[in-house]
C-alpha cells in the first residue's frame, strides 16, 4: 500500500574520466601522471605511461579526483559549476583538468564584476540592459524547469559578459545594480557559496536563500523593432528592421532607401 512521492525517476549520467597505466599494467591516478614534452610519464619515475579509454570514476581504476583535493584548489563552487555545464544531466561528464579551470576562472570573472561595480553612477537608463535582465530570467527559469542546466549557464554567462560590457560603458548605476541582484538570484542554485557572498557585497543583510526567486517583466519581453519584407511587383527585394511605432511614410522612405528596391 506504498506509493512512491514522485511521478518519474530522472537518471543522471555518471562523472568519467581518462585511465592511466604504468609500464607494468598497474592503474595510476591523475596525479600520479604528468606530461612531459607532451607525453604522459609517470611522476615519480619518469616512466612513460599509457593513457586508457575514458570510464567511469572508480576507486579500481584509480581514475578518482579528491572533492577535498578540488574544493581546497578551486572551491566547491567551481566545481559544481563544471559539472552542471559541461553536458546535459542524462549524459556523462568528463572531469578534465582544463575544465575546473576554466570554471574557477569564471567563479573569480564573477566576483570581480559584482565586487568592482560602480552603483553610484547616475545616467540615462538602458532600456537595451533591462530587456536581457528580463530575457535572462525566463530563460534560465525555463532551464532550470527542463532540467537543462547548461543551458542555464550559458545564459548566465550571456548575462554576465552583457553586465560587464554595461559596467565598462559605466552605464546606470540603478540599472547595473538590478542587472547584478538579478545575477546573484539565478546563479544561486549553481553556486550558492559564490552567490550569498555577493547578495552581501550588493549591500543586503539577509540571506539570499530566503529571497524569492525573480520573476521576469513582460514589459521587456518584447522588441522595440520589427522586420518587414519588401516586395517590389510581388518579388522579395530586401527586409528592413525598423522601430514598431515608425509611421507608413517614414517606412517607405527607409525601404526606398534600399539599392535592391530602387
Amino acid at each position: 500500500d506504498f506509493n512512491e512521492p514522485f511521478k518519474a525517476l530522472f537518471t543522471q549520467g555518471m562523472v568519467v574520466h581518462e585511465t592511466y597505466k604504468d609500464e607494468n599494467g598497474k592503474w595510476l591516478s591523475p596525479g600520479e601522471v604528468t606530461l612531459q614534452n607532451n607525453k604522459p610519464v609517470h611522476v615519480k619515475t619518469g616512466a612513460p605511461v599509457t593513457v586508457g579509454r575514458i570510464e567511469k570514476m572508480s576507486k579500481s581504476k584509480k581514475n578518482v579526483i579528491g572533492l577535498q583535493e578540488v574544493s581546497e584548489n578551486y572551491g566547491v563552487d567551481a566545481a559544481r559549476l563544471l559539472v552542471l555545464s559541461d553536458s546535459p544531466p542524462e549524459r556523462d561528464v568528463e572531469w578534465t583538468a582544463g575544465g575546473i579551470e576554466g570554471a574557477w576562472k569564471y567563479v573569480n570573472r564573477l566576483w570581480r564584476l559584482v565586487v568592482a561595480a560602480d552603483l553610484k553612477i547616475t545616467a540615462d537608463g538602458s532600456d537595451d540592459m533591462k530587456r536581457k535582465i528580463h530575457r535572462s530570467i525566463q530563460n534560465i527559469t525555463q532551464s532550470f524547469e527542463h532540467f537543462q542546466f547548461n543551458k542555464a549557464i550559458a545564459y548566465l554567462r550571456e548575462l554576465s559578459n552583457a553586465l560587464e560590457d554595461f559596467s565598462a560603458a559605466k552605464g546606470d548605476g540603478a540599472v547595473l545594480k538590478e542587472g547584478l541582484e538579478a545575477l546573484c538570484k539565478l546563479m544561486a542554485p549553481l553556486m550558492p557559496h559564490l552567490a550569498e557572498e555577493l547578495w552581501q557585497h550588493l549591500g543586503h543583510t539577509t540571506l539570499l536563500v530566503d529571497t524569492p526567486w525573480p520573476v521576469a517583466d513582460q514589459k521587456w519581453l518584447g522588441s522595440d523593432t520589427v522586420t518587414i519584407a519588401i516586395q517590389v511587383n510581388g518579388k522579395l527585394r530586401a527586409t528592413v528592421t525598423l522601430p514598431k511605432d515608425l509611421g507608413q511614410k517614414d517606412a517607405e522612405n527607409a525601404a526606398l532607401k534600399e539599392p535592391t528596391v530602387q
